[in-house]
């Protein structure tokens, strides 16, 4: 059967001309819909979330009586029928809290940015790659936001199962010198995931490129078969 596989970013639509984004504590929130709507908009609540002005206003009174905000923060399985078999939820950013929870949710382009990206799109899944070794397939998910890969074994689309978490950030150093990235920080904004398989591999081993936008690095895995 053929399947689709989806890294969940949740881009806005967010122009010169046009943009959807609001923060909440600045809507106008229907009083009936949201009676406790002080106490929602407040900036340590929901606050700072931001949500779309589309598609909220159900009866054109000017008040919003829905609110949709951005960001799966996953990555979802879909089959030919487009149907939804497997969605991550909030997997990734258990994981990150669990390995690097001083870290949690940075931003890309600051390393002292703990938890400024949890009230937008979280760790952003970018890129995506899907791969053949042996008898097993592999997704390589890159994470925007705090960076690094996250692998899972994807064999059986509707029971995929975590392998790896890998990030070579280094979080002690700034992430610029002299307003031009600092190599000692290593890989920042995973934008792009290609996946060789060891047949068209150069040294006959699979192996994972990853295109870092913030760092402008290139950064080659290899994988070990075992």
């Amino acid at each position: 059967m053929t399947y689709y596989v989806t890294a969940n970013e949740g881009d806005t639509r967010d122009f010169e001309f046009f943009s959807e984004e609001e923060r909440i504590k600045d809507l106008d929130l229907d009083p009936t819909i949201f009676p406790n709507a002080s106490e929602l908009q407040q900036d340590e609540n929901l606050g700072r979330l931001k949500v779309t002005s589309i598609l909220s206003d159900l009866d054109d009174d000017g008040l919003y009586d829905k609110l949709f905000s951005f960001g799966a923060r996953s990555f979802s399985i879909w089959d030919s029928f487009g149907n939804l078999v497997f969605d991550s939820g909030d997997r990734f950013e258990e994981r990150i809290a669990n390995n690097i929870p001083r870290r949690f949710n940075s931003d890309n382009e600051d390393n002292d940015s703990f938890d400024s990206r949890s009230d937008y799109k979280g760790p952003e899944p970018e890129a995506i790659a899907i791969g053949g070794i042996g008898q097993k397939t592999y997704a390589f998910i890159g994470l925007e936001r705090i960076g690094g890969i996250i692998v899972y074994n994807v064999s059986n689309p509707q029971a995929p199962k975590f392998t790896q978490y890998i990030n070579n950030r280094r979080f002690n150093v700034d992430t610029e010198v002299d307003g031009a990235p600092n190599p000692a920080a290593r890989d920042l904004g995973p934008e792009s995931i290609i996946f060789i398989s060891a047949g068209d591999s150069p040294n006959r081993k699979p192996l994972v490129v990853v295109g870092n936008e913030i760092s402008g690095t290139t950064t080659i895995f290899e994988i070990n078969n075992n």
